[in-house]
């Protein structure tokens, strides 16, 4: 005999509903249907209408909710279910996709769904990773499970996010030189599981996963399960090392120079003035903001 069917809530990115990945959907869908699952399918005009849908989906039980896009939509997961006992499912078809690459799920629809279905079908399907939780918004606290950027690299996801062309990963690289222009450094003032830091940066972020942008191995050494985030900060450097330094970052072998620092914690404060904090790629809200880690907070199917 199989598996129970479950009742899963498909939530699918509003913007795919054209271009390469428009199918992937209604791929989800229906092979979730094909092996006996309810399946409540969700999309909506935009981004917000999506998570209200969302919200009301998940108010009756609910055995998985998978998100169907990049690492926006995972975001729009984590927010909907971390911390609670709905395991998350994702099938990559964003432009980074950088969350699901850190839990070592296929880029290719066809491998994620197969993946997706096994763990649904198991009963040591569900994994437990960290999340970590975001106050000092002006409005509710929500999760991430990413990395949240507030620096250079922020202004450069604002950048990519407002771009309509090129598609894919190589919009970040393209918003990257056009912020170079404006690079210059900021002094931040962090707090580090109660431990006061000041620091001169132009490039800082709070990782939980290590990759961010669409394959910028910002942390090379942070862990989606080691009960920590980690702190990365570049110090002042002009445009000419900057642009020598990044391509380091893919690599994750910018990790040894001298001017990139890393340091580890649970609670996170940071304060700058004029930054907009961004996390999965989202914008959170300016700083100050505290980031909480809560180890193992979000239950996935990978």
């Amino acid at each position: 005999m199989g598996s129970p069917a479950k009742r899963i809530v498909v939530a699918i990115n509003p913007n795919a509903s054209f271009g390469r990945t428009r199918h992937v959907g209604p791929t989800v869908v229906t092979a979730l249907k094909a092996g006996g699952h309810d399946v409540v399918p969700l999309s909506a005009p935009d981004f917000d209408g999506l998570v209200r849908v969302a919200r009301d989906a998940l108010r009756l039980q609910t055995d998985a909710f998978v998100v169907v896009g990049g690492d926006g939509m995972v975001n729009l997961g984590v927010d909907l279910v971390g911390g609670t006992d709905v395991p998350l499912g994702i099938i990559p078809a964003g432009t980074g996709n950088d969350f699901a690459s850190g839990l070592g799920l296929p880029s290719d629809t066809e491998a994620a769904l197969a993946v997706l279905l096994e763990h649904l079908s198991s009963p040591d399907g569900v994994r437990r990773v960290d999340a970590a939780v975001v106050s000092g918004l002006d409005g509710p606290d929500r999760w991430f499970a990413g990395a949240l950027s507030a620096g250079f690299d922020a202004r450069v996801n604002e950048r990519a996010n407002a771009m309509r062309r090129p598609k894919g990963a190589s919009r970040y690289v393209i918003a990257l030189v056009a912020e170079l222009v404006r690079l210059r450094a900021r002094r931040y003032r962090l707090t580090i599981d109660g431990e006061p830091w000041e620091v001169d940066s132009v490039l800082l972020a709070v990782a939980n996963n290590g990759r961010i942008g669409g394959g910028m191995r910002i942390a090379p050494d942070a862990s989606l399960d080691d009960g920590l985030l980690d702190v990365f900060v570049v110090a002042p450097v002009g445009r000419g090392r900057f642009m020598r330094l990044f391509p380091k970052v893919f690599s994750g072998t910018h990790a040894g120079l001298d001017v990139v620092e890393f340091r580890r914690g649970r609670v996170i404060t940071l304060d700058a003035e004029g930054i907009t904090a961004f996390a999965d790629g989202e914008p959170f809200g300016p700083l100050p903001l505290t980031v909480t880690l809560h180890p193992g907070a979000l239950r996935v199917l990978a």
